[in-house]
């Protein structure tokens, strides 16, 4: 035995700043959903369209997977996240503009266009694995999304703090993200990612020698990527129906704004803490398990949420939610690590993505039209569907396997 050898380390400067770029991601993410629907509730005569600058957002971002796409396979991607941060430095100095005009559309268009910001961020998570050792990239992967807590600390408080900081309701909390998304230039400028001939040199005999791979079409009739696509989208799609529709809903029921505020909170908080050991129960117990335990969660939640609206009810069925998109999601990404190479990564990345946004911008306007037009109540009964079809993929993944072997 080499008295030399030892493990590889998870932790290394670009992974931790990669963190903390992911923590001003979801400060972005939670801020928005927080109070772009009641900012659009205040300016638009027409109540199921108070979440539009919401859908606005994820618009955007599947408008932009493509575009990040190319941008990436051209300039690496420290120049695309870079770029994207600018966008959203620019995007909420437009939010903020629009709120003090009282001009719905504008802000609609502001969100838009800050989609290009999201559809870089989504992309964090995949990066992740490529700065640390490939033995360790679900852990990776895992402390990444954790990343997420400090938008789940400072998002609503963020949203809480500087909602009347002026006489315009949350202008304040559109310049916070301004400058949050001018710290995040200058984090993600001194993170080192791997050059692009490390990552496209084949791992092994067998792999593909040439830089393009397989066509994507290859790619996504792989049984595993479409599974983990389709996860990917529905736990989002879930999360995003109910997450952006709760503070609305406790709007309705006459909770106070710093209420809803401790609702996401903590509901974010479920959606991230869990990345502290959600890699080692992935790298135990495999992918399907925990993402079994996640779409049980999120079951669990709509169950709490459709017992009734007290205060402690949202409080538990956001917390199951976040939990539960956590094992999920991480379970997803774990598994479409698996289904190609690094070659590939750009345009397998990028499905995946736009199936991610597309879902979300259905479930953002299906959100306010049902809360405002139909209630709670029956919002929870409509995302039982994908639950099931959730479970419908798990399950014929399960038997694909079994087959296979």
């Amino acid at each position: 035995m080499n008295p030399t050898h030892t493990s590889p380390r998870l932790f290394n400067k670009n992974l931790v700043l990669l963190i903390i770029c992911q923590g001003l991601f979801l400060t972005n993410n939670v801020t928005f959903i927080a109070i772009n629907g009641l900012v659009g509730m205040n300016l638009t005569p027409i109540p199921w369209m108070a979440t539009l600058p919401i859908m606005g957002y994820v618009v955007g971002g599947a408008l932009s997977t493509s575009l990040v796409s190319k941008v990436q396979q051209r300039f690496g991607r420290q120049k695309s996240f870079e770029l994207g941060l600018l966008v959203a430095v620019v995007s909420a100095l437009i939010c903020a503009f629009a709120a003090y005009q009282k001009n719905f559309w504008l802000l609609t268009c502001a969100t838009l266009i800050a989609g290009f910001y999201s559809a870089n961020g989504q992309l964090y998570r995949f990066a992740a694995a490529e700065l640390t050792h490939a033995s360790l990239k679900e852990k990776a992967v895992s402390w990444v999304l954790a990343g997420g807590l400090l938008g789940a600390v400072i998002g609503p408080n963020l949203a809480s703090w500087t909602k009347n900081v002026f006489d315009v309701p949350f202008l304040g909390a559109y310049l916070s993200l301004a400058v949050a998304g001018s710290i995040g230039v200058y984090v993600m400028g001194k993170i080192e990612f791997p050059r692009e001939s490390q990552l496209d040199r084949p791992q092994s005999a067998g792999a593909d020698p040439t830089p393009v791979g397989r066509s994507l079409s290859v790619i996504a009739k792989q049984p595993i990527f479409i599974v983990a696509a389709m996860t990917s989208a529905l736990s989002y799609g879930i999360m995003n129906l109910l997450m952006a529709a709760t503070p609305l809903a406790m709007e309705v029921c006459g909770y106070p704004f710093s209420d809803a505020a401790l609702v996401l909170q903590w509901h974010v908080i479920g959606m991230f803490a869990p990345g502290f050991f959600t890699g080692h129960l992935i790298k135990r117990w495999g992918s399907l398990p925990i993402m079994w335990l996640g779409l049980f969660l999120n079951a669990l939640c709509v169950a709490i949420a459709l017992s009734g609206t007290e205060l402690h009810q949202f409080f538990l069925a956001m917390l199951a939610l976040g939990i539960g998109w956590n094992f999920l999601f991480t379970g997803a990404t774990t598994l479409a690590l698996s289904t190609y190479l690094p070659a590939e990564k750009d345009k397998a990345q990028g499905l995946i993505n736009f199936c991610v946004f597309s879902t979300m911008a259905i479930t953002s306007l299906s959100s306010g039209a049902l809360v405002t037009t139909q209630g709670w109540a029956l919002l929870n009964w409509v995302s039982i569907f994908p639950l099931l079809l959730t479970a419908a993929g798990l399950f014929w993944l399960r038997r694909h396997q079994k087959k296979t072997a």
